[in-house]
């Protein structure tokens, strides 16, 4: 796996046919990132007459991983004792990515997260307990499951779980995606929706493309994307193209229902979600074989 710091982006080496999605871009672009700041904010909501009031996005409830981004989440069907979770990147997972075509589940692990306040902040480590579940096939998420329950993270710290909407987003979405790893929040707004995303020797389903002002860089892998409507996680942010190459690492393609390829130089994808809440059941315990869950199975 590799690194989003500058000296393992100096030293980039990828085991087999791997790839390095955001979670390792290239020492100049993290120079930029720096450099620029904050990009800057889109929030025209989606409107019919009055625009809706919008959430406030922070840093409260996300997390730093010590490659990648992630944050704590529930389901709506969650409850306060239940352990909580915390979501990132397949390609983040500390074992190293997944090959295609497979699929982790309850794999042990005591995996340490920073837990950040809403100004950004460490207020706290969480450990994880397992991975839940992880993959790089289809879509890119590794889910942790944690020591502590939900109730007992917001009695210590203050802080509550991201919920996951259950519904597929909307292009013209206005979203944030939130970096614990950079802590810096990226404004812009849903583009469209890509029938295959393909990068090496991985393929993602209907993924997210992000308008231009998402310049996601190396370490904001694992990001959640909230809309800024709700508030709710509505994907999670996982690779761009840098150098305008074609289903290259680094480089991934839009690859439409006839196969026609599209590739777009220095624009920034994320993977869906909402499948995800069907997958898991009382006491947010993983159940593949559930009714309405598609996620990929070992």
């Amino acid at each position: 796996m590799n690194k989003p710091l500058l000296a393992a982006l100096a030293t980039l080496v990828i085991t087999g046919a791997g790839m390095a999605p955001a979670a390792a871009a290239t020492a100049e672009r993290a120079t930029d990132a720096k450099a620029t700041g904050t990009a800057t904010a889109r929030t025209a909501g989606r409107t019919t007459g009055a625009a809706p009031a919008l959430k406030a996005v922070d840093f409260a409830g996300t997390v730093s991983l010590s490659n990648c981004s992630g944050s704590v989440i529930r389901f709506p069907s969650s409850a306060d004792t239940d352990p909580a979770l915390v979501l990132t990147n397949g390609h983040c997972l500390e074992t190293g990515f997944p090959a295609p075509g497979e699929v982790v589940v309850d794999q042990a692990s005591s995996r340490s997260f920073g837990l950040l306040n809403s100004s950004g902040s460490r207020v706290a480590t969480l450990r994880a307990s397992k991975v839940a579940y992880s993959t790089m096939t289809d879509t890119d998420v590794t889910i942790y499951q944690l020591t502590r329950t939900y109730a007992q993270i917001r009695s210590s710290y203050g802080i509550s779980a991201l919920t996951v909407s259950d519904t597929h987003p909307v292009a013209g979405t206005a979203i944030k995606v939130v970096s614990g790893y950079w802590k810096r929040i990226y404004s812009c707004n849903i583009d469209g929706f890509v029938y295959r995303l393909k990068e090496g020797d991985w393929t993602w389903k209907d993924s997210v493309r992000y308008t231009s002002a998402c310049d996601t860089i190396g370490g904001t892998s694992g990001s959640p994307v909230v809309d800024t409507a709700t508030g709710k996680v509505v994907a999670v942010n996982n690779t761009g193209n840098e150098d305008g190459e074609r289903c290259t690492v680094n480089n991934p393609c839009e690859v439409d229902a006839s196969g026609n390829v599209t590739v777009r130089q220095g624009i920034n994808y994320a993977e869906e979600i909402y499948q995800i809440p069907a997958c898991f059941g009382a006491g947010n315990k993983l159940d593949l074989n559930a009714s309405g869950c598609v996620l990929p199975k070992p």
